[in-house]
């Protein structure tokens, strides 16, 4: 399963670990993604999304059914 988040698209970045005496080796950065249960009130269940604290808080303010929109019209989720 690909560490991306389902609404705002967040994924996984690359960088380098510096050491202390200034070795440069490749890491990877990863979102904080969570498991979370929202209620879908159109369709009357429960959805399971893996989203980010940002993607909650999208939730939040504009609501799961216009924030699968978006994300549906983004590609994000299926």
């Amino acid at each position: 399963m690909a560490r991306i988040c389902e609404i705002t698209g967040k994924k996984t970045i690359t960088g380098n670990h510096v050491s202390h005496s200034n070795i440069k080796t490749r890491r990877k950065f990863y979102p904080n993604l969570q498991f979370k249960r929202f209620w879908l009130e159109q369709e009357n269940r429960w959805v399971e999304l893996r989203v980010t604290p940002k993607g909650m808080k999208t939730i939040n303010k504009i609501g799961l059914a216009e924030a699968l929109k978006r994300a549906k019209a983004n590609g994000f989720v299926d």
